[in-house]
């Protein structure tokens, strides 16, 4: 495997950013430095020039190519985990293979798939077709979640615990338990209240939610098709998935851990309100986190009219002031993860009227520049965006060996220009489906080069190789 020195560039972690070097070997990050006050680094047992390293490094290590960087930035590659890749049973929109080489494109090289595929992901059986299908296909390393039901809590507790075997997956070989408190696909709402009692009673995994209140939507799309008929307006979809749907479903789920101390993960945050309860309680069950999307971070209400359907998602888009909420808890750290929510669906599914069209985007693409691109507009500091992007998603699932730019760990480096302005263009998404609610949208953050495993598999916006090469994570 060839060796790298990627030399005078920024290095981000979420304590630090500086500029540096970093050796890659045998797909691992061999070495990181930083150079001192005096501008030297220690390389082995000596203490050279700072400015001298990469032509020690190349003399020591002839056959390593150095690639010289001075005003980019690398952050440990991306963890996505929120993503809809809609296989089994949706592959006309999306499959493992296209959506991970769209990941791979937007720096994000490892995610983790959400179970309401068809069939959805609830049994150990389901999760080991999942892994197979995977295998060999991924650009991007992978994982998946499971799936909670009424009636399956048993044996996601087996599994939580379990070690598994070549046969039978275990906690090694699953992120998360995702719970619906609110609509979702298949067979997957959770309402029955024993149930969700025993889910939140698990303490081996996280437990990521869903949280909008399904009888609260239900009377405001009664209300809606009361008011218009068929002919309801895409600009009424905050107010059919509401932020009071929102807010009742946190609340209880809030409850709930704050009383079992569960590892409750919120997915998609939406509202200030959401935001205000999080922070509060999180100083009573620290083991609750939240994450929120690259789109609530950049779109608002006032985007519906102008946008339909290709801002249409659950939970909804809100209003501007919930927007500003969202980017200060990034800020401050209440917001813990960045999951894109990728959930792609064709061109000619969304331009159906508004019951008929589907919710979700894909954005995977487009997740990193957002962040940057948002940062530079509010004054948010790269740490920030490297623990959003990829540590915490680490730490918080246990991902073995990746997520962090660290000595000894698997080289999963993203490399960006994070001053560099560029025009989201329909041939540059990678999406099967075709699209992205981004188009046309100027954008900071062009990404440069991405490292998957030690190997350079992305440059300049391109694939380097001929066949995915992502590997199996392991929790």
């Amino acid at each position: 495997m060839k060796e790298y020195l990627i030399h005078n560039v920024t290095t981000v972690t979420g304590d630090s950013a500086a500029i540096g070097s970093i050796a890659i070997k045998d797909g691992r990050i061999e070495e990181l430095w930083r150079p001192e006050a005096d501008n030297t680094v220690i390389y082995g047992d000596r203490r050279i020039p700072f400015a001298g390293l990469a032509a020690q490094y190349a003399s020591d290590h002839p056959e390593a190519e150095i690639m010289e960087m001075p005003g980019m930035a690398a952050f440990a590659g991306g963890i996505d985990a929120h993503v809809h890749f809609r296989e089994p049973g949706m592959t006309h929109k999306a499959d493992i293979g296209s959506e991970s080489l769209a990941a791979l494109l937007g720096g994000v090289t490892s995610f983790m798939d959400m179970p309401n595929t068809n069939p959805p992901t609830t049994s150990s059986a389901r999760l080991a077709e999942k892994l197979e299908l995977a295998e060999g296909r991924s650009w991007a390393n992978y994982g998946f979640h499971i799936g909670a039901t009424n009636g399956n809590r048993e044996e996601l507790e087996v599994m939580s615990r379990d070690e598994g075997a070549a046969d039978r997956p275990g906690r090694h070989d699953f992120g998360g338990i995702k719970v619906f408190m609110g609509s979702s696909t298949g067979n997957m709402l959770v309402d029955d209240s024993n149930a969700l009692d025993s889910l939140f009673r698990i303490k081996e995994k996280e437990i990521l939610v869903h949280s909008e209140d399904e009888v609260t939507i239900r009377k405001n799309l009664a209300d809606a098709e009361a008011r218009y008929g068929e002919d309801i307006p895409f600009s009424a979809h905050k107010d059919i998935r509401s932020r009071r749907a929102c807010v009742i479903s946190t609340v209880k789920a809030l409850e709930m851990a704050m009383k079992h101390g569960t590892r409750l993960h919120l997915l998609h945050v939406t509202t200030a309100e959401e935001v205000q309860m999080i922070r509060v309680a999180k100083g009573i069950n620290p083991l609750i986190t939240a994450e929120t999307s690259a789109n609530y971070l950049w779109f608002c209400s006032d985007d519906y009219d102008r946008l339909g359907s290709m801002v249409k998602c659950n939970p909804s888009v809100k209003d501007a002031g919930d927007r500003a909420a969202l980017r200060e808890a990034l800020r401050t750290g209440i917001i813990d993860t960045i999951g894109s929510d990728h959930a792609p669906h064709l061109l000619s599914e969304k331009e159906r009227k508004y019951l008929q069209a589907p919710s979700g985007l894909p954005s995977i693409r487009q997740t990193l520049p957002v962040l940057l691109t948002m940062a530079s507009e509010e004054g948010i500091p790269f740490t920030r965006i490297a623990s959003v992007f990829s540590e915490k998603a680490a730490e918080m699932f246990g991902i073995r060996d990746r997520g962090f730019l660290r000595k000894g760990y698997m080289a999963d480096i993203t490399i960006v220009a994070p001053d560099e302005e560029y025009t989201v263009t329909e041939d540059t998404d990678g999406y099967r489906c075709g699209w992205t609610p981004y188009e046309g949208m100027r954008l900071k953050g062009r990404i440069k080069a991405v490292f998957l495993n030690g190997e350079l598999c992305v440059k300049d916006g391109k694939t380097t190789k001929n066949s995915p090469s992502g590997q199996r994570l392991v929790f």
